[in-house]
């Protein structure tokens, strides 16, 4: 699933950090890199990179807000002396996500938006999460054990808290480049202190970054209510969202969101979004206006024949479709009069 998200999501503009936990056969990760290196595109662009030294990650744990900026931090250096690539967003998913649009798609939308935008689904309005999350202390074992295990919890609870307001919201975002400076340099402690905080906190990836944006006097106006995510959740909500099929076609094209979670591994829904969304034979990347080779019109129903993107051409070529124009309209409202300001760390 990891290699398939990566071939769907893949552009020489863009740059990739492929991380498999560290429980994870050191096979796996091997075979992951074998395969990088192995790919005449990637290995040529020198712009997918996988984490040799792997986290131990733990669900629901701090160590998932950690690895998340890890990967932050080595965007941030680059191949070294701390002179990063070129780049202006940061976007995490998990190997269950995927695409709904093409990468040329994504370029042409975000290119005419302002750079210091902040994608984070958020609320202050944490309701039983308060009591269930916030005040209740938890150890994750992975911060400090070679060997997961899961968290547990301390006997004595602690009392909300008042140097900053808690928000909550989805794990999954896309965070401008200058929010993620101030997460890794934090010229001021903001971004330590909540980090701390969250240390014992449930499922903490749901409430650090918003927390830091939300409290953060030079961020809290670049925030956007939306994880750019179309998640189903069953009624009532279960602890993980519904997996998508078939079935969920109309509403993830409805919802014009360009990532949907989360999907089983080779579900057909995948089969057809490469096919109608992405124009992506199997095992082949997904063609854009970079690709060297003749491109089948976006959108189009690509089943076979030649890979269009054996090699690189003009990859400052974009050749946005039918996505990019779902994509600018879900945008367009999110930054409509009725929904940025209103929405944007609002406190319940």
């Amino acid at each position: 699933m990891l290699r398939r998200c990566l071939l769907a999501l893949y552009h020489p503009r863009n740059h990739y950090i492929l991380h498999l936990d560290a429980e994870a056969p050191d096979s796996d990760r091997a075979a992951l890199a074998a395969f990088v290196a192995a790919h005449p595109v990637l290995a040529a662009a020198r712009n997918v990179r996988v984490v040799e030294k792997a986290n131990l990650v733990t669900y629901r744990g701090p160590t998932m807000v950690t690895t998340t900026l890890h990967a932050a931090a080595a965007f941030l250096w680059g191949e070294g002396r701390g002179k990063g690539a070129d780049w202006d967003w940061f976007i995490n998913l998990s190997a269950s996500d995927y695409p709904l649009v093409t990468q040329d798609d994504m370029m042409e939308v975000f290119s005419e938006l302002p750079r210091d935008l902040n994608f984070l689904d958020h609320t202050s309005d944490i309701g039983w999460k308060a009591f269930a999350r916030a005040m209740p202390v938890i150890i994750d074992p992975a911060l400090y054990m070679k060997k997961k295990g899961d968290l547990f919890w301390i006997p004595q609870k602690r009392e909300l808290p008042t140097a900053f307001k808690l928000f909550t919201g989805s794990a999954w975002m896309v965070l401008s480049r200058p929010f993620v400076e101030y997460l890794i340099w934090g010229w001021d402690n903001l971004p330590r202190t909540v980090l701390m905080y969250y240390a014992n906190f449930i499922s903490s990836p749901e409430g650090y970054f918003h927390t830091v944006a939300c409290n953060a006097d030079e961020f809290r106006n670049t925030t956007v209510n939306h994880d750019l995510h179309y998640i189903a959740w069953d009624n009532p909500p279960m602890q993980h969202p519904h997996l998508l099929t078939l079935g969920d076609w109309d509403g993830m094209l409805a919802s014009a969101a360009p990532f949907a979670r989360k999907f089983r591994r080779d579900d057909p829904v995948l089969d057809r979004i490469d096919a109608d969304l992405l124009s992506r034979a199997p095992g082949m990347l997904a063609p854009g206006g970079w690709c060297v080779g003749e491109v089948p019109a976006a959108g189009g129903n690509r089943t076979g024949g030649d890979d269009p993107c054996k090699a690189v051409g003009d990859a400052a070529h974009v050749r946005p479709g039918p996505g990019a124009a779902r994509l600018k309209r879900l945008v367009t409202s999110l930054l409509s009069e009725e929904n940025f300001r209103p929405k944007q760390c609002k406190v319940a």
